[in-house]
């Protein structure tokens, strides 16, 4: 007999089912890491430290030190639990990339390291800030470059791969007055811009460049510019003094004011919400908050309003129909009850929205969809086009589209703001529940109630006074000089009691800063200056603006003079925009000159502090030093 073949055809009982331990082994790897999940989840993790803790050197120093050791077994817990977290969804639903997802934490900050700044005698630390999240896609490609001198974060560090995606553009250019003495652009009063970079910046990241938007910025903070005092729904209100970064030049300073109704004679509310659900949004900074962030607005609602709730993941769905808010705790319930999981369908679900809207639409109230996602809205979207024309056709119809971006590593930015923008809407960013409340609370009316839509501003300059100019950001909201008598244009919206601020820095009449950079004409010569030229004026200013429901625009024109005022001597209001629009110039990378670092917009800012404004603006201030400490 051949021992050989029967030893072949034979059964190797140490093979038998072998093929089938790997996979039993990873189910009970999965199942005990599940169960570990479960516990840490319901783990306290460390809440926000102070950034900016102040004292003596020495008692500092090791305040700092015994902070930081004190919280490292929560830091440990924190990075257990993100590990079991990112195991669940990357190695159960994606094994083959799970190698990509892992990550590798960043070494250990030395907080209280003897090179420190000190100013007067006390230095002053950015304490480690609370670790991030962790997010819920983990394999995935960064599309933004971030920048050189960027710093990974404590914990789990700057994701390598972030899907988060910003648009390009460049900073406007100074312009010859004898070539384009007119400027036109939308009014914008995005926030999303400002809130979405604090959020990296405590992180302890860079922010891409393009995730800055300077007008974004300066909007999202308040300024006293008065009320308006005649049939206007706004003020208008003109500034100008020097610049700081550059004495010879002037700053001008263009400010507006809503006005806001009392809360008993606001107008009542149809609001649909539209809620992502899809797998992406499961982490605490998504849906979560998104849930405690509508729950506490609807708590802002009374029986005036009305509120629908529908999600979008897989398929599209309807959780509540529209429902009274004297119905509070139905609402609330059907919120609570929201959970995630499934693909995303953005497109499917904005159909879906204001088609409810449409059914429930109420002639002078607040009609309004509001998404919150964390960012895949266009997801199984053919045609993004028709999806925009879509919307701009419901906003036509009296139905606006407020967006709001929630968690970090997914944000589709340009999305989000384009679809706002062609809602007649605007565009958050929530980082935590302090900003919900801001939204959804201090600045509810402003953000639900319109008072003018497709407000345009256009500012004519004096050859006689002004050689060329630059407006500071809205880059993306430039608009052609005949586009402001054509009411077709769409342009911006303005809430009740939003302001609005827009800077233009203006090189005077006679520098010659531009001779040279372009050659003349051959064939014509510049036009001969006027008789109001010789006026003294500086430029002339024209809005315009529709009320909500008008399809024809009104008009409104002033004239300014410059009366000298040096930066200085300007209003606390004036100096702080100043040096918020300074603050987003550096952290593009694109700093006014070689001079002008976060030192000098800090000591700008710091005496700007009022107490009507202390508590952002002081936030602000700590900013500054958070972005200082990660650059050097």
């Amino acid at each position: 007999m051949d021992t050989t073949d029967q030893h072949t055809d034979a059964p190797d009982p140490r093979k038998k089912g072998t093929r089938h331990v790997p996979r039993l082994a990873f189910l009970s790897l999965a199942i005990v890491a599940a169960a570990i999940a479960l516990v840490y989840r319901h783990s306290d993790l460390p809440s926000n430290l102070p950034l900016q803790p102040q004292g003596d050197a020495a008692t500092l120093r090791q305040t700092l030190i015994d902070k930081a050791e004190g919280h490292a077994p929560q830091y440990t817990l924190f990075r257990l639990r993100e590990g079991v977290e990112r195991f669940l969804i990357t190695d159960i639903n994606n094994p083959a990339g799970s190698a990509m997802a892992q990550s590798e934490s960043a070494p250990r900050r030395n907080w209280a390291s003897a090179s420190q700044p000190v100013v007067n005698n006390t230095i002053i630390v950015n304490a480690p800030p609370q670790p991030p999240q962790p997010a819920s896609r983990v394999y995935m490609h960064i599309t933004q470059p971030v920048m050189p001198d960027a710093v990974a974060p404590i914990g789990s560090g700057w994701d390598p791969f972030n899907t988060e995606q910003y648009d390009h553009y460049d900073d406007n250019p100074f312009r010859l007055v004898a070539d384009q003495p007119v400027s036109t652009f939308s009014i914008d009063v995005d926030t999303a811009s400002y809130t979405n970079v604090r959020r990296m910046l405590q992180m302890g990241v860079c922010p891409p460049r393009d995730s800055v938007r300077i007008e974004e910025f300066i909007n999202y903070f308040t300024y006293d510019y008065p009320v308006p005092d005649s049939d206007a729904p706004f003020s208008v209100n003109v500034d100008v003094a020097s610049v700081p970064w550059q004495p010879k030049h002037r700053l001008v300073r263009i400010g507006l004011r809503g006005y806001e109704p009392p809360e008993d004679e606001r107008p009542p509310c149809n609001l649909v919400f539209l809620i992502d659900v899809s797998g992406s949004m499961q982490t605490s900074n998504k849906l979560p908050l998104v849930k405690r962030s509508l729950q506490y607005l609807v708590k802002q609602l009374d029986e005036r309003d009305r509120i629908a709730l529908c999600v979008y993941a897989g398929a599209a769905g309807t959780v509540l129909p529209s429902t009274s808010c004297a119905s509070k705790r139905v609402i609330l319930d059907s919120i609570e009850r929201l959970e995630a999981g499934g693909s995303t369908n953005g497109g499917q679900g904005i159909h879906l929205a204001y088609d409810i809207a449409r059914a429930n639409f109420r002639d002078g109230a607040v009609n309004r969809v509001i998404i919150a996602t964390d960012g895949d809205i266009n997801v199984g979207v053919t045609d993004r086009g028709e999806l925009i024309r879509f919307i701009e056709e419901r906003a036509k119809g009296g139905i606006f589209l407020t967006t709001l971006g929630f968690g970090f590593g997914n944000i589709k930015d340009g999305t989000l703001e384009q679809l706002a923008d062609k809602g007649n809407g605007n565009y958050g960013y929530v980082d935590g529940f302090d900003e919900a409340k801001r939204i959804f609370g201090a600045r509810m009316i402003a953000n639900l109630v319109t008072i003018a839509k497709d407000v345009k501003i256009q500012v004519e300059f004096n050859p006689a006074e002004v050689e060329s100019y630059r407006l500071i950001g809205y880059e993306n909201r430039m608009l052609a000089r005949a586009d402001f008598n054509d009411d077709t244009k769409d342009a911006g919206e303005i809430g009740a009691g939003h302001t609005v601020t827009a800077l233009y820095e203006v090189v005077p009449a006679g520098y010659h800063e531009s001779e040279g950079t372009v050659d003349p004409l051959r064939y014509q010569t510049r036009p001969r200056a006027s008789a109001a030229a010789q006026s003294g004026e500086l430029l002339n200013l024209k809005l315009r603006y529709k009320t909500p429901s008008a399809t024809r625009s009104q008009l409104l024109e002033t004239p300014v003079v410059d009366s000298g005022i040096a930066f200085e001597h300007a209003s606390a209001d004036f100096r702080f925009a100043t040096a918020v629009a300074a603050f987003a110039m550096v952290l593009r990378g694109n700093a006014p000159n070689d001079d002008i670092g976060y030192d000098t917009v800090y000591a700008w800012a710091l005496g700007c502090v009022t107490h009507r404004h202390e508590q952002e603006r002081q936030e602000f201030l700590d900013l500054i030093l958070t972005a200082s400490g990660l650059t050097g």
